[in-house]
């Protein structure tokens, strides 16, 4: 046996005796302290915050979490008033007080609140006070002080920043007021606003953090059916998806354009966008590659890019996406140098048919017509590429960028590939596929 091998079993010797010594009061107590259970990500954040803000995505235990925080505040807090908000009063008494995570269902007997419905009111054994209240109504919060509390799914509350400005007036008594808003995602305006807030921890999370209370046929649909998407992005990793103010291409429109990976059948003619980074330090190598269908509808197929390639690196995954796919031609940018870039192509394959084009004219001119395209439906997307469509989110009217990264490098790949794509529908140049 190993030394790491009889630690372990030394580990759970050690266990077994532990519990054989506890009470039946003692395990009762462990069973309901949330402590015990929690996971990190679950933890009230380290430092002096008064808002904590939990974005994560569905599944996560966002709920358990806020109603257990709540219920500590309020059990070592005698007298304390806390708010309870939700974007409805029915919301607040269904999910934050009466579901199978709110605080009815995980107080032990011993200081379950006593809840009385008509009143919106939960009431400890030691005093501690929690009101429910609806974001629908920001004036209900008028009025009253309280010195904790727990915002359930801000990002839908229908008067937001109206229903949260109140209750912050709101929060003037005790030591350290504070707030904990649990919530999925969306890039609303209080949501946006509250991140750049000094005074808010942020805490993101993602359904799989809870994978061990789901059910994994669950898990496994929804990443079948949502991943990669904006829907299970937002939903399920919960990610903060906001659109770019003048980007050329929204989250909504992509996802309009989006089609299942094997519904592109077999191309009529295949072209590999490349932007090539401008040293072996530099950015990523954006490799897209599009595809002209028999419906005569354009569509993304790969998306082949190469995070800080080694010199050579890239042009050989170029080299491969075009066997992959028997593409007909290979865009490159040539602002790094046309002469170079055609070179290194040859050297990882001399057959491919390269095409260098300069950005001298802009960015914008170009990616403009290809929006365009997307707009009018001739675009599809064959599956889910979330960092180039994070990059096209980022591309902005006039040539801006404010997406991820320096560079748009996938982004501008896939629109040499389209806009090559586009010319060629436009002179009629529609041959079959041609294999390199």
């Amino acid at each position: 046996m190993t030394g790491a091998v009889a630690r372990i079993a030394e580990g759970r010797k050690d266990l077994d005796r532990w519990l054989k010594a506890l009470s039946g009061d003692k395990c009762a107590a462990l069973l309901t302290d949330w402590r015990w259970w929690r996971r990190e990500d679950q933890c009230p954040p380290a430092g002096d915050w008064h808002v904590w803000m939990l974005l994560a995505g569905r599944g996560f235990g966002k709920t358990r979490t806020g109603a257990e925080w709540v219920r500590e505040f309020a059990e070592a807090t005698p007298g304390a008033r806390i708010a309870l908000v939700a974007a409805s009063l029915h919301e607040a008494r269904q999910v934050m007080v009466e579901g199978e995570s709110g605080l009815l269902a995980i107080a032990p007997d011993a200081s379950r609140p006593d809840y009385e419905s008509s009143l919106r009111r939960l009431t400890w054994p030691n005093g501690a006070v929690a009101t429910l209240y609806s974001a629908a109504e920001p004036d209900s919060l008028r009025g009253p002080q309280h010195e904790a509390a727990w915002c359930d799914e801000i990002a839908k509350w229908p008067q937001g920043e109206a229903a949260w400005d109140n209750l912050m007036l709101t929060m003037r008594v005790g030591t350290q007021p504070q707030v904990v808003a649990t919530t999925t995602p969306r890039g609303v305006p209080l949501v946006r606003r509250l991140i750049k807030e000094k005074g808010v921890a942020v805490t993101r999370g993602h359904t799989r953090s809870n994978r061990l209370n789901l059910s994994p046929r669950w898990l496994a649909t929804m990443a079948a059916i949502y991943g990669g998407t904006r829907l299970g992005r937002q939903e399920l990793n919960g990610e903060l998806l906001d659109d770019v103010e003048g980007a050329l291409w929204s989250r909504a429109l992509i996802e309009r354009c989006r089609v299942a990976a094997d519904a592109v059948g077999k191309p009529v003619r295949v072209v590999i966008g490349v932007d090539p980074p401008a040293s072996a330090q530099g950015d990523a190598c954006g490799i897209v590659v599009a595809a002209l269908l028999r419906d005569r509808r354009l569509a993304v197929i790969e998306d082949a890019s190469v995070e800080r390639p080694a010199p050579g690196v890239w042009a050989q995954a170029v080299a491969a996406a075009a066997a992959r796919w028997g593409a007909e031609r290979v865009v490159a940018e040539s602002n790094m140098g046309g002469e170079m870039v055609a070179a290194m192509l040859a050297h990882a394959d001399a057959r491919l048919p390269v095409r260098a084009v300069h950005a001298s004219v802009g960015k914008a001119r170009r990616a403009e017509p290809v929006a365009l395209a997307y707009e009018r439906g001739q675009v599809v997307h064959a599956g889910a590429f979330e960092d180039l469509e994070d990059q096209l989110c980022g591309l902005q009217i006039g040539g801006g960028y404010a997406g991820p990264g320096r560079s748009p490098d996938r982004g501008d790949a896939c629109v040499w590939a389209l806009a090559a794509l586009l010319e060629g529908v436009r002179m009629g140049r529609v041959v079959g596929v041609r294999r390199v």
